[in-house]
C-alpha cells in the first residue's frame, strides 16, 4: 500500500501556471490584489455578482486609501449604491486591511461604453428552453426516417430539433 507525498509527479496546478498572468493582467487595470477579480462571486456573493462587476482599483495621489469602480445597469445602481458600505467592508475583508477607502458605481467602463454594455447574469443556473411545438417534433422525426443506423439517426433527429427550433432570420 502506497501513500501519496504530496507530489504532484511532474505536473502543476493551473492555478499556479496562470498565476503570474492573472496578477500582470490584472495590475493593468489597478488590481495588485488578483483575488478581487477571480473571487468577485465569493467575495461580494450572489446578489450583487449577478448585478455589478469591478473595474478598476485607483489610488489618489497620497496614495491613502484606493478607490474601488464597480460596474452595474442603470436599473441596479441606486439599489447597489445603498449597499456600497457593506461592498466595500466584504472586498476589504478579502485584501485583510482596508485597501479600499471609496466605491464608485458606474455604468460605464472606463474603457468606453462598448465596454459598460455588459449583460450580468441573475443566477448561475442555465436557463431551460422552452419545449418545441409538436409540429417540430414530427418534422424531426421525419429527418431521421431513412436513416438505420440508431445511434446516427438519434443524432441526427437531435440535430433537426435543434435547427427546426431556431427562429428563421431570413422570415
Amino acid at each position: 500500500m502506497s501513500r501519496h507525498t504530496g507530489t504532484t509527479r511532474g505536473f502543476k496546478r493551473t492555478a499556479t501556471l496562470l498565476e503570474k498572468r492573472v496578477r500582470a493582467a490584472s495590475s493593468t487595470r489597478g488590481f495588485s490584489e488578483s483575488r478581487v477579480l477571480t473571487h468577485w462571486h465569493d467575495i461580494v456573493g450572489e446578489q450583487i455578482a449577478a448585478i455589478a462587476r469591478p473595474v478598476e482599483v485607483s489610488y489618489s495621489r497620497g496614495g491613502m486609501g484606493a478607490t474601488l469602480t464597480v460596474l452595474t445597469t442603470g436599473a441596479q445602481a441606486p439599489m447597489l449604491e445603498m449597499q456600497k458600505e457593506d461592498l466595500r467592508a466584504r472586498v476589504n475583508a478579502t485584501y485583510g486591511y482596508n485597501a479600499i477607502a471609496r466605491i464608485r458605481i458606474t455604468q460605464t467602463a472606463p474603457t468606453g461604453f462598448a465596454d459598460g454594455k455588459v449583460q450580468f447574469n441573475r443566477s448561475r443556473a442555465p436557463e431551460t428552453p422552452a419545449a418545441p411545438a409538436p409540429e417540430t417534433r414530427a418534422r424531426a422525426a421525419a429527418a431521421r426516417a431513412d436513416v438505420a443506423d440508431t445511434d446516427l439517426a438519434e443524432a441526427l433527429e437531435r440535430l433537426a430539433l435543434n435547427v427546426y427550433s431556431k427562429p428563421n432570420p431570413r422570415g
